[in-house]
C-alpha cells in the first residue's frame, strides 16, 4: 500500500511544473519574511484576502447550489455564512485582526488538544508509543495554547512566519528535484 501511495504521489507530482511549484516557494518565502519583520501588517493584508475569498467563495456556493440539486442546503448555509464572514472582515478589518487571532489560537489549541487524544488513544490501541508519545505532547500544547490564548494570539505571525520560511525553502528544494 505504501509504495502505491508513493507512485500516487509521483504520478501527481507530473502534473505540477517544477516552475510553478518554485515559484509557491518564493511566494512563501517572501510572506515568511513579511510576516516576522512587520507581523501586524502582513497580517492585516492576508485577512483582507481572506475575507474577499469567503466573500466570493460564499457567492459561489450559493451559485453552486442553484445549478446543482446536491447538498443544496449545506452549500446554501456555507454560502450565506462565507458572505457574512466576508462582509464583517472586508468592513472592519482593523477588528477583525485583533478578534481572529486570539479565535485562531482557540481553534489550534482545541484542535491540538482533540488530535492529542485521538493519537493517545489510537497509541494505547494499537500499543504504538509514538503515537502515545504525540498524543500526550499534543495535549499538553493544547493546553498550554488554551491556558495562554493571548501570548499565542501575539506569537502566531512569527509562528506562521516561521512555518512559511520553512515550506518555502522545501518547495523550493522539492522545486529543483522535481526538475532533475
Amino acid at each position: 500500500m505504501e509504495e502505491t501511495v508513493g507512485a500516487e504521489g509521483a504520478r501527481m507530482m507530473q502534473f505540477i511544473p517544477w516552475w510553478l511549484v518554485l515559484i509557491q516557494g518564493i511566494i512563501l518565502l517572501i510572506i515568511g519574511g513579511y510576516l516576522i519583520a512587520y507581523p501586524l501588517q502582513t497580517l492585516f493584508v492576508l485577512l483582507i484576502f481572506l475575507g474577499a475569498y469567503w466573500f466570493v467563495s460564499g457567492i459561489f456556493g450559493i451559485i453552486s447550489a442553484a445549478m446543482t440539486k446536491q447538498d443544496v442546503a449545506w452549500k446554501v448555509v456555507l454560502g450565506i455564512l462565507g458572505i457574512i464572514a466576508g462582509l464583517i472582515i472586508l468592513t472592519y478589518p482593523y477588528y477583525s485582526t485583533i478578534l481572529i487571532l486570539p479565535l485562531l489560537a482557540i481553534v489550534i489549541g482545541v484542535w491540538g488538544l482533540f488530535m492529542g487524544f485521538v493519537y493517545l488513544f489510537r497509541g494505547f490501541a494499537t500499543k504504538d508509543w509514538g503515537a502515545v508519545i504525540l498524543g500526550i505532547i499534543g495535549i499538553i500544547l493544547g493546553i498550554i495554547i488554551l491556558g495562554n490564548t493571548l501570548v499565542t494570539a501575539i506569537l502566531l505571525p512569527y509562528i506562521m512566519g516561521g512555518f512559511a520560511i520553512l515550506g518555502g525553502i522545501v518547495a523550493i528544494i522539492g522545486s529543483f528535484m522535481m526538475r532533475k
